[in-house]
């Protein structure tokens, strides 16, 4: 039924939850496990990383920068450079996870949603699995929700999984 699973992840807690359902499903149907985060290079902050402001995040990765940093074109490399390494670890610490499945790892670039999307497009992904937050009432508007946009504008089939209370 499943031949291509994806599983976006911005190596927070509630994404890892989803990674049990995700090699699950790999495992059930033989199926080959993309795991993918997103630089989301839409935000001023340049990147995605599970490490935000009292464990927030605003896309994938996202990372805070320090306020020191003088923006010289070399620092802004060396930060791209940073988050592409770090973005890069939270994809194959996952994959790791699940060394038993055929996986296959991507970091991409853009909004988060929009590349999850496009990504499912182009890989012929027959199922996207991935964590929420749980966030609820005015954090939830307030911050949106990448989860949220995949599931209302995907062509595919999309399973989430939330942290429980009694994890993370």
């Amino acid at each position: 039924m499943y031949e291509h699973i994806l599983f976006p992840t911005d190596g927070s807690d509630g994404a890892a939850a989803a990674l049990a359902h995700a090699r699950t499903l790999a495992e059930t149907h033989n199926a080959t496990l993309h795991i993918m985060t997103v630089l989301d290079t839409s935000s001023p902050h340049i990147g995605m990383t599970a490490a935000g402001p009292e464990g927030a995040t605003t896309g994938m990765t996202v990372e805070e920068h320090d306020e020191s940093e003088s923006g010289m074109v070399g620092e802004e490399h060396n930060i791209e450079s940073s988050l592409q390494e770090r973005s890069q670890a939270i994809v194959d610490a996952a994959a790791d996870e699940v060394d038993a499945v055929d996986t296959v790892t991507a970091v991409e670039r853009g909004p988060p949603h929009s590349a999850i999307l496009d990504y499912a497009d182009e890989h012929d992904i027959d199922l996207i699995v991935m964590g929420t937050h749980g966030r609820t009432g005015i954090e939830r508007y307030l911050l949106g929700s990448v989860a949220e946009k995949v599931v209302r504008t995907s062509d595919v089939p999309v399973l989430t999984a939330r942290l429980g209370d009694d994890e993370g």
